[in-house]
């Protein structure tokens, strides 16, 4: 089991990935244990209101690819998950988009820790509409993200962050 020390070394490490080796397949039993680890988010009234689409279908990622300006990316990924939020499962639009955060961040930090990389997409969602219909998911469930991943062809430098003493506004 890892520490505390371990889990925030992956933590610190992750970055976006935006270049990814060509030709290099995830298992798809490896993107379940990824949704998985997302599941472990917490959600109000454990509602889990976070539906997901894989997409690992080379034409489909190209169609994909079309609806952002980040096509390249997508088109290079080996692998892309959406991420909906259900709406029959919602309770609180804002807290669940919280939930929502929280699942894909538990996915990202997991994808680091598996030596994998991705990129979270939100650009994508000004053609969310479009992404649904592409993907024939009925209109109950929104388009929140899409993740890209694969392997990384790079390793970016840590953009650097702010001091703690710079984020803390008042200790009491």
């Amino acid at each position: 089991m890892m520490g505390g020390n371990e889990i925030f070394e992956v933590i610190k490490k992750r970055r976006s990935i935006r270049k990814f080796e060509a030709d290099k397949s995830i298992p798809i039993e490896t993107i379940k244990d990824i949704i998985s680890a997302g599941s472990f988010a917490p959600s109000g009234h454990n509602n889990q209101p976070w539906r997901f689409v894989v997409i690992k279908d080379k034409d489909m990622k190209t169609e994909v690819s079309r609806l952002t300006a980040y096509g390249s990316i997508v088109k290079s990924a080996d692998t892309l998950i959406a991420v909906f939020i259900n709406h029959p499962a919602s309770y609180d639009r804002d807290k669940d988009l919280m939930a929502i955060g929280a699942c894909i961040q538990n996915m990202l930090i997991y994808i680091s820790s598996l030596g994998l990389g991705a990129v979270w997409l939100g650009e994508i969602l000004k053609n969310k509409d479009r992404v649904r219909d592409l993907l024939k998911i009925s209109s109950d469930n929104e388009l929140i993200a899409v993740i890209a991943l694969g392997y990384p062809a790079h390793s970016p430098k840590s953009p650097g962050r702010k001091s703690v003493e710079e984020l803390i506004l008042n200790v009491y």
